[in-house]
């Protein structure tokens, strides 16, 4: 039926199915379009264009156009011969949520029991409290700096300071002394409120940069923010304390009387209330199950992760058809299947396509904790999302190799296949906490994420889709799309994948990593 199904609703698109190439060897020569691919081009660009057609309406988690997209990869894992892993069949359904606060609220600096009111756009914003639907607060603040905790890397804003029952205040972003990644994770608010929560505070307010005015957090302060819906109906968040918004530094000097340096204890108490309002929706994670060849490892799963989801239809009519983002991720995951299908490891791999990537890693972090099977049974993730793949890439860069023995797995599988292994070359992108793996980091599991490097034309291509096509309505069939590039990268993600699971031992952080301590990864301490 689901098969029939999508050729009923693609015979109708601007996207004519002719015959299918699977059955020709990987080698053979297919013309599609006027052009000459082996079988293997053919296959992965038939995925991407099916997948970024507008039939599939921009993919957008929780409507037709992303079930329809669900069930095509569906109808691919089960064709490749993977088995379904869901908590339904091949799927976990994911409860979501849409969060967006009603309104300015209000709030009042109080000195000697006497409110003086602020003003909404010009002292404060407020935001959605992811978790809550109703926050009212009265108490004093404290300055923690940037709200740093990393004590093991040299810094740590909370060292001797007392949250107990105090909003604490933060100023953005994180210092260039730390090391990439960990500045990446440190930077997010959702994790300076979870490390002020930790030592007491009741709530958290940030300090608008100098690089963005108040004004502008007033454009787009009840944009709806999207998380997966708790028991209660309202959204999950890291913090357990409400994220109360954004405060001015003028007003904040006055909140402190004078400008506040680090530990400083406000002089009179913040007076804050606000409404969050929920609406539910529904999406779901498709998994599949490569089982592994050795018994003794049935239960040590290796999970390959893509985002299926992108981000629908803009007001105009325009399809936001997501062909790079991530049409080709999940491409490369069908195809990777297929290899690993017909060459299983002897640990059991997850083929997992993703939902509401584009709201927040949300479809991630709700299979990070419930996941379908154990979690401390997952040992690995190799996460493909967004290679870009218009040029002949001769190198990678690999976040999260050099934290884990994932490192001279990843280094030996590129090696094997002529790819050099290059550092991040852009480390202010934060490309560590942007997509999916960064949930299974914070559920303790060693991860991979391979991007294309900058040698050869890497840089100028990477710069033009990133400046132009990357979120929006021409990121389609129309891109440059170098076809060998899409199976190289194939090639290089089964290689890690294979490696993994065919690895003497499960994948292990080095010993006192950050992000293995942190989060009490299997080896780590």
């Amino acid at each position: 039926m689901r098969k029939i199904f999508l050729s009923a609703l693609l015979a109708g698109s601007s996207l004519a199915l002719g015959a299918c190439s699977y059955a020709a060897p990987d080698s053979a020569s297919v013309v599609v379009d006027g052009q000459t691919l082996t079988a293997e081009q053919a296959r992965w660009r038939e995925h991407i264009a099916i997948l970024a057609d507008d039939a599939m309406e921009g993919r957008l988690a929780g409507t037709p156009g992303y079930e329809r997209a669900a069930d095509y990869v569906v109808q691919q894992f089960e064709e490749i011969g993977a088995i379904p892993r869901g908590t339904d069949g091949w799927f976990q359904p994911v409860p979501l949520v849409r969060a967006s606060v009603a309104g300015p609220g209000s709030a009042a600096m109080v000195a000697g029991g006497q409110p003086t009111p602020l003003v909404f756009g010009t002292d404060y914003v407020p935001g959605a409290t992811m978790g809550h639907r109703s926050v009212a607060v009265d108490a004093p603040l404290i300055f923690v700096g940037q709200g740093i905790a990393a004590a093991s890397e040299g810094r740590d804003d909370y060292a001797g300071l007392d949250l107990k029952g105090k909003i604490a205040v933060f100023a953005p972003g994180a210092p260039d002394t730390l090391q990439g990644e960990i500045r990446a994770h440190a930077a997010r608010p959702d994790n300076k409120a979870a490390e002020a929560a930790k030592r007491g505070a009741i709530a958290t307010i940030m300090i608008a940069p100098d690089t963005m005015p108040l004004s502008g957090f007033v454009e787009s302060y009840q944009e709806p923010r999207n998380s997966w819906r708790k028991p209660d109906g309202t959204g999950f968040s890291i913090a357990p304390i409400p994220q109360l918004g954004v405060l001015s530094a003028a007003a904040a000097t006055r909140l402190f009387g004078a400008v506040p340096a680090l530990g400083d204890v406000s002089k009179a108490n913040l007076r804050f209330a606000s409404q969050t309002n929920y609406a539910p929706f529904e999406s779901k994670n498709i998994v599949g199950m490569i089982p592994g060849t050795d018994p003794a490892l049935a239960n040590e799963y290796v999970v390959l992760t893509g985002h299926l989801d992108h981000l629908g239809v803009r007001a105009d009519g325009e399809v936001f058809n997501g062909a790079m983002d991530n049409a080709s991720g999940i491409a490369s995951m069908i195809e990777a299947g297929r290899k690993l299908v017909a060459e299983p490891g002897r640990r059991p791999i997850l083929l997992v396509a993703l939902t509401a990537e584009e709201g927040g890693l949300v479809g991630s972090d709700y299979f990070a904790r419930h996941a379908v099977v154990p979690i401390q049974q997952i040992v690995g993730n190799v996460n493909l999302d967004m290679a870009i793949l218009t040029y002949p890439f001769t190198d990678m860069f690999a976040f999260g190799a050099d934290r884990s023995t994932l490192g001279p797995i990843t280094e030996k599988a590129l090696g094997d296949i002529g790819i050099a292994l290059t550092p991040d070359p852009d480390p202010r992108e934060a490309l560590f906490t942007r997509s999916d793996h960064y949930r299974f980091v914070q559920a303790g599991v060693p991860v991979l994420f391979l991007k294309t490097g900058f040698a050869g034309e890497g840089k100028e291509a990477t710069r033009v889709f990133r400046s132009g096509p990357y979120h929006n309505v021409n990121d389609d069939l129309t891109l440059p799309f170098n076809w060998a590039s899409g199976v190289k990268f194939v090639d290089a993600n089964v290689a890690i994948a294979r490696g993994i699971a065919n690895a003497a031992e499960r994948p292990r952080w080095n010993k006192g990593d950050y992000f293995g301590t942190l989060y009490g990864g299997y080896g780590a301490k």
